[in-house]
């Protein structure tokens, strides 16, 4: 499917950060173009080959993802220091003090998706879930206003595993593609007609391709749908991501601080401590109950 012709600019350079914040809270996502240096990159690539590659152990899993992957990753931490991506985090919270949200790491070989996008892993989603009993840790996290941050290392493309989001669908009210109808919970969404199983093709209607290079940043809303291509290309598909929500936001009844992100936190340095010490780490055990106590 061919890019869809909009009527706005979504591209930006790092420096225009009121468009970038604009174009974020319109319409639900922004790119920046090279927000990082070809050398961080590589950097960042050998980081998630080295975290997340031993992690594989056969040939039948073809796309792992790491959530706490910033605690393991050094190189990805030293972001918390690079001013351009944090004047741009703050701005998008308001220029209010941020704290680290999460992080992530995914290795995506080549032929990735395929059967896995049966079981509905690659299926079109928001990462926005309802807190409704029981929850888990995503649901938590991703309901703190705190927009993706992410970094597709080897580039963004329909060829080799890329995204793929729907603009302006990051709002309560938003219908959902024509011909289209939500799974329960709005989580996903489904062609009318059939039975009600979250869509994998990507041939939705107003959906938008990601074109990236490496070192672009692409930055989407809580609620705005995205979806995944399956991996025709020749090489792994590597990527890193993180967010920051507002310090003043509490994320109510959750898990306690994992003991990896107490040590990352302890290692931060004291000119980073501030945007660490409400991190709160992953524990993708944790339901919620009615009783829960953060």
């Amino acid at each position: 499917m061919e890019n869809i012709q909009l009527s706005y600019r979504y591209e930006f350079e790092p420096s225009e950060l009121q468009n970038i914040r604009d174009c974020k809270e319109k319409h639900g996502f922004a790119i920046v173009k090279q927000m990082l240096s070809r050398h961080t990159v590589e950097r960042l690539k050998d980081e998630v080959r080295r975290v997340i590659g031993p992690m594989f152990q056969d040939d039948t899993t073809l796309s792992i993802t790491d959530p706490s992957f910033i605690e393991k990753g050094p190189v990805m931490a030293e972001l918390l220091a690079y001013e351009p991506l944090m004047l741009l985090a703050g701005f998008l919270n308001g220029n209010k003090p941020i704290t680290l949200n999460r992080s992530a790491g995914i290795y995506k070989k080549p032929g990735a998706a395929g059967d896995a996008a049966k079981s509905g892993v690659h299926a079109w989603h928001t990462d926005w879930d309802p807190l409704e009993h029981p929850y888990g840790a995503n649901a938590v996290l991703n309901n703190s206003g705190a927009p993706s941050l992410w970094f597709y290392l080897t580039g963004s493309t329909p060829q080799n595993g890329g995204l793929a989001i729907v603009p302006d669908s990051h709002t309560d009210d938003w219908s959902g593609p024509v011909g289209f109808e939500f799974t329960p919970g709005r989580k996903s969404f489904y062609p009318t007609g059939t039975e009600p199983v979250p869509y994998c093709g990507m041939d939705v209607p107003g959906m938008l391709p990601v074109v990236t290079e490496p070192g672009d940043l692409v930055i989407f809303a809580e609620r705005t749908y995205h979806g995944v291509y399956a991996h025709r290309g020749a090489e792994a598909r590597l990527s890193c991501g993180l967010s920051f929500r507002s310090s003043a936001c509490e994320l109510g009844p959750r898990w306690p601080v994992t003991e990896s992100a107490r040590r990352f936190i302890e290692a931060c340095s004291s000119e980073r401590r501030h945007l660490v010490e409400g991190y709160t780490g992953f524990d993708g055990s944790w339901r919620s109950s009615p009783t829960s106590q953060a």
